[in-house]
């Protein structure tokens, strides 16, 4: 087909058929990412909001060590899925783990320099995490992740305007709302 010759009814084909097929991909195996890491990151707000409010324990930091084993399980998932790929990924699949590379290097970015943000990370943390639902939730089309999204956003503002011991607590709730519900219901769609 003579791309010059394509109508507009073919160019809409055309795109649906890319973003369904990027959904599919990316239904295929998202839901495990929004799962393993709503599910880790929430167990340390949590525990980073009880540990500060409930108890005297000096190191409540120290249940952020569970994102250790999150970036294990991660790479070795991404390996192993990696191998067992035989779809070739699609432009909408590199784009996605582009942006969650970006996100990542920008929150890898923020904890470096913690220092320098009086340790309050976590408002700008919940606002990398609602661009990156956000985005991926618009581009598959899938209301729960772009709700998902806000909801981050949201958390975010609340967590900017609350003591840094509330941020946790409110960045647990938005990983609840952003990140689990949309990843259960994106399985349940697989």
């Amino acid at each position: 087909m003579d791309e010059q010759n394509i109508s507009p009814e073919e160019s809409l084909q055309i795109i649906t058929g890319m973003i369904g097929k990027a959904k599919s991909n990316f239904a295929r195996g998202g839901s495990f990412y929004f799962l393993l890491w709503g599910s880790f990151i929430a167990l340390a707000d949590f525990g980073h909001f009880g540990l500060m409010k409930f108890t005297d324990y000096n190191h409540p930091y120290i249940v952020w060590l569970l994102v250790i084993p999150a970036v294990i399980i991660t790479i070795i998932y991404s390996i192993r899925k990696a191998g067992k790929r035989t779809v070739v990924p699609s432009s909408f699949d590199r784009i996605y783990g582009k942006l969650w590379w970006a996100i990542f290097a920008c929150i890898i970015m923020v904890l470096v320099f913690m220092s320098n943000l009086n340790y309050q990370t976590t408002p700008v943390i919940l606002l990398f995490s609602a661009v990156g639902t956000y985005v991926t939730g618009e581009v598959l089309r899938f209301r729960p992740l772009i709700f998902g999204g806000l909801a981050l956003a949201l958390c975010a503002v609340v967590a900017f305007l609350v003591p840094i011991e509330f941020q946790y607590l409110i960045a647990g709730i938005g990983m609840c709302v952003g990140y689990l519900i949309p990843g259960y219901l994106l399985k349940k769609g697989e």
